[in-house]
This record gives structure tokens, C-alpha cells and sequence, in this order.
């Protein structure tokens, strides 16, 4: 027994000890454990409270747009701004408030809102159809290079062969036939065969007297014209 206590006290000696050297390192870190799990906890909770507040005032917007209240979709669009940039939210709601003042023969609206969105945008996508969308508005006000300048800027690579499509039409516009051409090419280039839009594309490019197709025909040897992906020899049909 006596062995016994004598083991106990000195476990007991050793853990004081232990304790005295390390136990405000101990409680420290426990602190700051506990501190950093209520901190991320509070966050996550703000951020769920910040969405559904957002997602609220989206909805008021298109309801808004629904009912042509173009003061409604303005004042919400700015609440949004105000008070929730950043959020997914924001964004759809720039795209959103700039079609409503499109529609309600606010074009300056709509610019304006497209701008907001390409200058302080963070979803790339959303960012990328802003731009589309305010460089066709910036070229139909005939502002040719605000729009290409709206365009040179990098987009997502899904969206590219359509903003080279746009940036086509602008330079065309611009009396610029060569370089549209290039413009259209880059496009057609980029678009899926299966992609209805790319005959669209192709369209320009023939009435510029351009046509992809033809570009992409080959000559053999024998100096026979081979279409692009049949075999030598054999020559498309014409119709």
C-alpha cells in the first residue's frame, strides 16, 4: 500500500510540474481552438443570413421586371450593390437589371449595370456574358471602340469564340472587312461543328467572301481538290 501511495504521489508531482511548465501554453491554445471554431461558425451563419437576405431582393427584382417597374428593378439593383457585392446574387442581378432597362428603353441603365458587373464581377462566366452583352449595346450606340476595348479583355474560354464573333462585328462595322474577317474565322475555328451557331458564323465569313469550308479544302498532289476529311481521291459532291 505504501508503495502504492508513494507511485500516486509521485504521478502527482510529475503532472504539477507538467502543468506548471505548460499549462498556460495549454490553455492558451485551447482558446484559440474554441475562439477559431465560434468565429467560423459565426461566419457561416452571417454568410447563410447575407444569401437568403440577397436571394430575397432578387426575387423582389423579378418580380420588378416582371411588371415593368423599371423604378422597382433599379432601387432593388442598387440595395443589392449596397449592401450584397460579391454575392452570386449581385451578379445575376446586374444581368438581370441591365434586360429590364434594355426592354424599357433605358439603354444607359443597362450599360450601366453591365459595366458595374465586368468592372466588380468575381464569377468569370457571369462576367464573360456581361461583357458580350455591353459590347453589343456599346456597338449598336455606335461606341466601336469602347466595344472592342470591352472585348479584348480576357473571358472564359467557352465564351471566346462568341466574343471573337462580336469583336467580327464591330470591326465590320467599322468598314474594317479584313479584319472582321479574321475575327469570324477565329470564331468559326472555335465553335463545335455541332454547334448551330457556327453556320451563322460561316455565313459572314461567305458573304465577306470568306467561306470556312472552302478554306478548309485541301488540294492532293494531282493538284485534284480533296474536301477536308475524305480521303484522297475521293472529291465531295457538288450540288
Amino acid at each position: 500500500m505504501a508503495t502504492y501511495d508513494l507511485e500516486q504521489q509521485e504521478q502527482l508531482d510529475q503532472f504539477k510540474h507538467f502543468w506548471k511548465q505548460y499549462g498556460n501554453l495549454i490553455t492558451w491554445l485551447l482558446v484559440l481552438v474554441l475562439g477559431a471554431y465560434a468565429a467560423w461558425t459565426g461566419y457561416l451563419y452571417w454568410q447563410q443570413k447575407r444569401a437568403a437576405a440577397a436571394a430575397g431582393l432578387y426575387e423582389e427584382m423579378d418580380r420588378a421586371a416582371l411588371a415593368s417597374n423599371a423604378d422597382k428593378v433599379a432601387q432593388a439593383f442598387a440595395d443589392l450593390k449596397a449592401n450584397y457585392a460579391g454575392t452570386t446574387f449581385a451578379e445575376q442581378g446586374a444581368l438581370l437589371a441591365a434586360k429590364a432597362a434594355s426592354e424599357l428603353g433605358k439603354p444607359e441603365n443597362a450599360k450601366a449595370a453591365l459595366q458595374w458587373l465586368v468592372d466588380s464581377g468575381k464569377n468569370a462566366n457571369l462576367v464573360s456574358v456581361a461583357r458580350l452583352r455591353l459590347a453589343g449595346m456599346q456597338m449598336d450606340a455606335k461606341q466601336y471602340d469602347e466595344a472592342l476595348k470591352t472585348l479584348n479583355a480576357d473571358v472564359v474560354a467557352e465564351f471566346a469564340p462568341l466574343a471573337a464573333d462580336r469583336r467580327g462585328d464591330v470591326l465590320l462595322a467599322q468598314g474594317k472587312k479584313d479584319d472582321a474577317a479574321k475575327a469570324y474565322l477565329e470564331a468559326w475555328k472555335g465553335l463545335d461543328a455541332t454547334v448551330e451557331y457556327r453556320r451563322f458564323v460561316e455565313g459572314k465569313l461567305t458573304s465577306l467572301g470568306q467561306s470556312p469550308v472552302m478554306a478548309d479544302n485541301k488540294v492532293s498532289p494531282t493538284g485534284q481538290a480533296v474536301s477536308a476529311g475524305l480521303p484522297p481521291g475521293i472529291a465531295p459532291t457538288s450540288k
